[in-house]
């Protein structure tokens, strides 16, 4: 089972310092990573998307189920989803927890000039975890993809391509 945390920000700034904050948690086992990246969204309301260059243990599926889910939260709401494929891959995250009420609620953490640090986890500490970003403050949204779900997402994935 997986944990996605999305956590918004009002600054940039303290959005990247939650995220490095998140690399020495990954370093010191407070969390076991299988995804990890910063959205921003400028003052134009473009959306940039920022990644650590490998994540350790991250499977090739996995990577891939973290990149659909970054697409589908950060640039596909309101816009019209053309084709089966993309809409089959939808309506698995609906039935996974990332649903439209998820989506919804991180599309309004991210105003422009706003960032969200997104998590994928295979474990956390939460206690630790929790103690170690608070400093940083900001609004969490957590939401859970159990194995079941992410090896469908894998296989939905994997016939697509």
């Amino acid at each position: 089972m997986s944990d996605l945390v999305v956590i918004g920000y009002e600054d940039p700034q303290t959005a990247h310092q939650a995220y490095e904050q998140v690399q020495r948690l990954q370093q010191d086992f407070v969390v076991d990573l299988r995804g990890l990246a910063i959205v921003d969204v400028d003052a134009d309301g473009k959306t940039h998307v920022h990644t650590p260059r490998r994540i350790i243990g991250t499977s090739m599926a996995t990577g891939a189920i973290f990149g659909l889910m970054i697409g589908l939260l950060f640039f596909v709401p309101g816009m019209v989803l053309l084709g089966g494929a993309i809409g089959a891959l939808m309506g698995k995250f609906n039935q996974s927890g990332i649903d439209a009420s998820f989506r919804d609620r991180v599309e309004h953490l991210l105003e422009p000039g706003h960032s969200a640090l997104v998590i994928m986890a295979s474990k956390i500490t939460e206690d630790k975890f929790a103690a170690a970003m608070q400093p940083f403050g900001g609004t969490i949204l957590k939401t859970s993809l159990s194995d079941s779900d992410e090896k469908e997402l894998a296989e939905e994935l994997a016939g697509q391509s």
